[in-house]
C-alpha cells in the first residue's frame, strides 16, 4: 500500500481552527514530521519539520533566539501562547511558522489533538465508506457539510473524539466541550436527568434536544443527536448543533453518517489494539536486552533510564499508559513506553536519572493522585539491569508508607534490599528466634505491648520522652516497659550489636501479635 502524504500546518489549521490554533506568520503548507515540547533547560534533537510547542515562551528576545535555532534545525513551526507578537520578516528569514493557541486551551490538550490529527495524516490509504480509514476528523467534517451545522463525534464517556470546522457558530458549551475534549460535568449531567441519553441509546434515529438552561450570556442551541451503534453495542454518538429540527433529508443524512462512523471507529478501536500489543511485546522483549527489539525502537548502542509506572486500580491502567506514552514522547522524542503485564514501562535515552525523575513526577502531578500512581526510576545502565532497578524502586514505593510516588533505586536502596532480605527469609522458611521471638511470644500470652516498646524506643534513638510520647503513655511507664522487655526478651539494650540485630528483625521478619496483625511495618 502506498501511504497517504504527511499532515502539514494547513491540515492542522482546518482540522483545528480558530477554536485552537491560530496562524500568526509564515507557511500554512510546511509538512509536519512530529511534535516536541521546548525545554529552555534540554537540547533535544528534534525529527524533521518539528511542531515546536513553546511552552512558557513569553519573552521577545528569548522567542527569536528560539526562532533562530528552530530554523537552523529545519522546524516546521512554533507554536506560543496567544497573544503573539512576532515580526513577519524574522518567520520569513528562519522559515519557521508561528502559530498561537489560544487563551482557555491547555498544552495537553493541544499535544493530544496535534498526535491525533498527525496520526491520521500517515496512515495507510485504506478507505471506509468513502473516507480515509479511521479519519474521524474528516468524517466530522464531512457530515457537518451535509447538515450545514458544526459536529462532534464522542464515546461513551462523552468525550469528544473528533469534530468539524464552524464550531465558532455555536453556542458557548460547544466551544468549552471542544477546548476541553469533554462534555462539561454540569451539562451532561443535565442531559442525563433529562432521560436524553437513555433516549438516545435505545433508538436508531436521531433525537432533538431542546437548549440546555444557559449560564452565560450567550443564547444556548439545540441539538440534535444519534448513537453509533455496532450491533447492540453503542460506541458513541454524534451531536450537531442546530438552530431548528433537521429534515427528514438531513436527519437520513445523519442516520448514515453515524454508520459510517461506526465502521471507522470500530477500526480504530481494533487497529489500537494490535497495535498496543505489538508494542508491548516489542518493548517487553527489548527490556531483557534484546538487540533486534531495541534496534526496532530506535534505542540500540546508548544507556537507558527506565521508568516504572504502576497504577492502583486495573481499570486505569490502560488509560494511564497511554496518557504515560504520550508524556515521555512529548519530551523525549525517541523514546517507547507501553503496558506490559500490570506495570506500564517507558525507555528513554538517559541524560540523567534526576532529568527522569522531574518528568516522572511532572506526570504525576498532570494526572492526580486518584490512580494511585507510583513510578520507579531505574539507573542510567545497559538493559536488562535498567529494568531491574526500576522494578526495585517501584516495589518498595508501593509496599511503603511513604508519600512520595516517584524514586530512584539509588535514593531507596537500603529499603530495596531489606524487601530482598525478608523474600530471602520468607522463601528458606527460617522462624522467629532470640529476643524478638521472646517478646513476641510474650506479647501473645499476656496482652502487652513490649514490642511496640521496643520499636518506639529504637525509632527514638533511646530518647525515652520521645518514644513514650509515640507510644501514648507516661515516660515512667514506658521506663518500666523497656526494663521489663530487657528481662522478658533477654536483651542488652547497652549492646550496639544487640539494638541493630533487634532492628533489623522487626525491619524484616513478619512476626504476629496475638490478633494476627503485622507487627513489622513495611520499610
Amino acid at each position: 500500500m502506498t501511504q497517504r502524504p504527511r499532515a502539514s500546518l494547513g491540515r492542522v489549521l482546518d482540522d483545528l481552527g480558530a477554536t485552537l490554533l491560530e496562524l500568526v506568520a509564515g507557511d500554512r503548507d510546511r509538512p509536519i514530521g512530529g511534535v516536541v515540547i521546548h525545554d529552555p533547560l534540554d537540547d533535544p534533537v528534534l525529527p524533521q519539520q518539528a511542531l515546536v510547542l513553546g511552552v512558557g515562551l513569553h519573552d521577545p528576545e528569548e522567542i527569536t533566539r528560539v526562532l533562530r535555532d528552530l530554523g537552523r534545525q529545519d522546524a516546521a513551526g512554533l507554536v506560543l501562547r496567544s497573544p503573539v507578537t512576532v515580526d513577519e520578516a524574522l518567520s520569513n528569514e528562519t522559515g519557521v511558522a508561528v502559530l498561537a493557541l489560544t487563551k482557555g486551551a491547555t498544552w495537553d490538550q493541544l499535544s493530544i489533538l496535534l498526535r491525533s490529527v498527525l496520526d491520521v495524516g500517515i496512515a495507510e490509504s485504506e478507505t471506509l465508506g468513502g473516507m480515509p480509514s479511521g479519519d474521524l476528523f474528516a468524517l466530522a467534517n464531512a457530515t457537518a457539510a451535509l447538515l450545514d451545522a458544526p459536529v462532534t463525534i464522542e464515546d461513551r464517556s462523552s468525550r469528544v473524539l473528533a469534530y468539524s470546522g464552524r464550531q465558532d457558530e455555536a453556542d458557548t458549551a460547544r466551544v468549552e466541550t471542544v477546548l476541553g475534549r469533554q462534555v462539561p460535568e454540569r451539562y451532561s449531567r443535565l442531559l442525563s436527568e433529562r432521560g436524553v441519553f437513555r433516549e438516545l441509546y435505545r433508538t436508531d434515529q436521531p433525537v432533538y434536544v431542546a437548549p440546555l438552561p444557559a449560564t452565560e450570556p450567550d443564547v444556548a442551541l439545540p441539538r440534535v443527536a444519534v448513537a453509533v451503534r455496532a450491533g447492540d453495542e453503542i460506541l458513541g454518538s454524534i451531536w450537531v448543533a442546530v438552530h431548528e429540527p433537521l429534515s427528514d433529508e438531513r436527519s437520513e443524512a445523519l442516520r448514515d453518517a453515524a454508520k459510517v462512523v461506526a465502521l471507522h471507529m470500530l477500526r480504530i478501536r481494533a487497529g489500537a489494539d494490535v497495535e498496543r500489543r505489538l508494542r508491548a511485546d516489542l518493548i517487553s522483549t527489548a527490556l531483557d536486552g534484546s538487540r533486534e527489539a531495541l534496534d526496532r525502537l530506535g534505542l540500540a548502542d546508548q544507556a537507558l533510564v527506565v521508568l516504572a509506572l504502576a497504577v492502583g486500580p486495573a481499570t486505569e491502567r490502560q488509560r494511564v499508559a497511554d496518557a504515560f506514552a504520550l508524556h515521555l514522547g512529548a519530551v523525549f522524542p525517541r523514546s517507547a513506553a507501553a503496558l506490559v503485564g500490570d506495570v506500564t514501562y517507558g525507555l528513554i535515552p538517559a541524560s540523567s536519572e534526576e532529568r527522569a525523575a522531574q518528568v516522572a513526577q511532572d506526570f504525576l502531578d498532570r494526572v492526580g493522585d486518584r490512580s494511585g500512581a507510583h513510578i520507579g526510576v531505574g539507573a542510567a545502565v545497559r538493559l536488562p539491569q535498567a529494568r531491574a532497578g526500576a522494578d526495585r524502586a517501584l516495589r518498595v514505593l508501593r509496599t511503603s508508607r511513604r508519600t512520595q510516588r516517584v524514586a530512584r533505586l539509588a535514593d531507596i536502596q537500603v529499603e530495596a534490599l531489606l524487601l530482598e532480605l525478608r523474600d530471602l527469609v520468607e522463601a528458606r522458611g527460617e522462624p522467629l528466634t532470640g529476643p524478638i521471638a521472646r517478646l513476641v511470644a510474650y506479647d501473645r500470652d499476656h496482652n502487652a505491648a513490649l514490642v511496640e516498646t521496643l520499636r518506639a524506643w529504637l525509632d527514638a534513638f533511646g530518647d525515652v520522652t520521645t518514644a513514650a510520647a509515640a507510644a501514648y503513655v507516661h515516660p515512667n511507664t514506658f521506663r518500666y516497659r523497656l526494663r521489663r522487655l530487657a528481662e522478658v526478651g533477654q536483651l542488652d539494650l547497652t549492646d550496639p550489636e544487640a539494638r541493630f540485630a533487634a532492628m533489623l528483625q522487626l525491619r524484616i521478619l513478619a512476626t504476629d501479635t496475638v490478633s494476627g496483625s503485622s507487627l513489622v511495618e513495611p520499610c
